[in-house]
């Protein structure tokens, strides 16, 4: 996703927000989930590089997180999704991590009818925050990432709030 793509979304958002700003809260809960998570899963992510999907897991890649693509579509799963293997599930994804190792966040690509079943997923994993992608709303994924203490965003892109946030890339955490 270039600088022209970024701003045009930007401007979209601040459009149908009435060009209000994001409260402190807001960004601070992304800046937090940006910078705490290591390992990302991006449900839907598409093996076509026109697809915004395919943008956004670049960039995040590029960035210096781990990403982990989500898509059971046949043609990804056999030829992977931006040189990385593809994953048919989100369970499947968070199976192929180290023992003690857990996905940080799950970036949703999918309609907003399907994201609750996919919040039931990342609440069962145990993953660290859910984000749905601009024009992406759920409320029952919303409720569930609530009911456990789950970090969410909805209608967002973090491609886009990663510059706008000045993140650059995952922490760098020591180890334990």
């Amino acid at each position: 996703m270039d600088e022209r793509e970024r701003a045009r979304l930007r401007a979209a958002i601040e459009a149908a927000e009435g060009g209000a700003p994001e409260p402190a809260a807001t960004d601070e809960l992304m800046r937090r989930m940006l910078t705490e998570a290591r390992t990302i899963a991006i449900v839907g992510a598409s093996p076509r590089p026109d697809r915004p999907s395919h943008g956004v897991l670049r960039t995040l890649a590029a960035a210096g997180w781990q990403i982990l693509p989500v898509n059971p579509a046949p043609e990804a799963i056999r030829d992977g999704v931006a040189g990385l293997i593809c994953f048919p599930t989100l369970h499947a994804a968070a199976a192929s991590l180290p023992a003690g190792e857990r996905i940080d966040l799950v970036d949703v690509f999918r309609r907003s009818e399907e994201c609750e079943a996919i919040a039931r997923d990342a609440v069962a994993l145990g993953a660290g925050g859910l984000w749905l992608q601009l024009g992406v709303i759920s409320p029952a994924a919303q409720s569930l990432a609530a009911a456990a203490s789950m970090p969410f965003v909805q209608d967002r892109c973090p491609a886009i709030e990663m510059p706008r946030l000045g993140i650059s890339g995952p922490s760098r955490r020591a180890s334990a």
